[in-house]
């Protein structure tokens, strides 16, 4: 589909009854089957007005039709002009939720979350000097200069870098010209892109990582990881770039093991590690790394750790694939509960929004009680601040923790 000026005539929608409650109740998204008329066909990013069963105005939102998610709801309520002073609004409210959540040792962190923060399919992380703004639908690809203004004017930054979701990069280079990994701002950074966590150093490969560069949606855990690690050796399986990882060496482990598949991670482990190395803890702790299959390493090595972190990639991508998940879950944790030491933790995670909370615990639950070893649930997290969860479909992200005593 080609990019055209939009039309001068207003895109007007009517939805199904059920739509029309369900995006009256607040749900940011009108998918494809309940637009029931529309006065003429949409194109990509122009404002959609959403009208009731009684011409009354009810929402708008940015129009997207090549995707199912068909309109993604900007406003609901009162007619409002969405225009440049509108969106400076609307980015300064972003922002002030975030206001007190960090101070200076901490440089790396979202300031829009999505649908969550009413940027739908947009997301802004900071890693110190540099933004990173990914978009996940093509709606916000007209209007990609105008959001960089807006950015680059009340968020001070060295540069600005755009990442594209898979599904909108053919679009975005046929119709606008723009790649993911392109420079808006800035110069291209030299290398990974340095940032403080609780003033733990990481990288950040910005221009070709997963997500945005770094996971850091998972602030709240590896703090939580480094309090229980003194004097443990720990293994973190599914490790990436060795987050939790750094952390246990700060908060005192004996020794901690990097597992995970892909070597480009596990190097990347060990740099982050070396950028640490002024803490002692840290620099006295053993760091090791296997590159494996993790279901199959647990499995077969013999070896036995005193916390173990498992927080595997999403183990459901779509929703048939959930009770899949759930099983995949269930013997994955079992496999780590055999290898936990006596008063060993493990700290089980999940990043499949097609999986409820309730579910992973659940499983979670289920192979420690099947193991017949004594155990007490320390606590469970869900979001962070930063990363709020408006609705049901955000919630993607849930760990829990479990101490055995035998």
């Amino acid at each position: 589909m080609d990019f055209k000026p939009a039309p001068p005539t207003r895109l007007r929608l009517r939805l199904t009854a059920t739509a029309e409650s369900i995006v009256r109740s607040g749900h940011p998204w009108v998918f494809s089957d309940s637009v029931q008329e529309a006065n003429r066909p949409g194109q990509a990013g122009e404002l959609a007005v959403i009208f009731d069963r009684k011409d009354k105005f009810l929402a708008v939102g940015l129009f997207d039709p090549d995707s199912p998610i068909r309109v993604r709801i900007l406003h609901v309520g009162k007619p409002q002009t969405i225009d440049g002073a509108w969106w400076q609004a609307h980015l300064a409210q972003a922002l002030a939720r975030r206001a007190g959540l960090f101070d200076a040792t901490t440089t790396g962190y979202r300031l829009l979350h999505g649908e969550s923060d009413g940027w739908p399919g947009l997301v802004l992380d900071r890693y110190d000097s540099t933004l990173v703004l990914k978009l996940y639908t093509a709606a916000w690809l007209p209007r990609l200069a105008e959001m960089r203004t807006l950015i680059q004017t009340h968020i001070p930054c060295e540069r600005i870098l755009l990442r594209l979701s898979r599904n909108i990069q053919a679009f975005a280079e046929k119709g606008f010209h723009h790649h993911d990994g392109q420079i808006l701002h800035g110069a291209p950074p030299e290398g990974a892109v340095i940032f403080s966590e609780n003033g733990v150093r990481f990288e950040a490969d910005v221009l070709r990582g997963q997500k945005t560069g770094f996971f850091l949606d998972q602030r709240e855990n590896r703090q939580a990881v480094e309090a229980l690690s003194r004097g443990r050796r720990v293994l973190n399986a599914f490790s990436f770039s060795g987050g939790f990882s750094v952390y246990a060496a700060r908060g005192g482990a004996k020794s901690v093991t990097d597992l995970d598949i892909s070597a480009h991670a596990l190097e990347s482990a060990k740099r982050n590690f070396a950028l640490n190395t002024k803490s002692p803890a840290i620099a006295a702790c053993r760091h090791e790394t296997v590159q494996a299959d993790a279901f199959k390493w647990i499995e077969a090595d013999p070896a036995k750790f005193e916390l173990i972190v498992l927080d595997p990639p999403s183990l459901a991508k779509r929703a048939t694939e959930r009770e899949g998940a759930i099983r995949a879950y269930e013997r994955l944790n079992a496999l780590g509960i055999q290898k936990l030491a006596r008063e060993g933790i493990l700290v089980a995670g999940s990043c499949s929004a097609h999986v409820s909370a309730l579910e992973f615990f659940e499983a979670v639950r289920r192979a420690a009680l099947k193991s017949g070893r004594k155990f007490a649930e320390l606590k469970t997290l869900l979001h962070p601040p930063d990363h709020p969860a408006g609705f049901k479909e955000a919630e993607y992200l849930k760990v829990i923790y479990l101490k055995f005593s035998i």
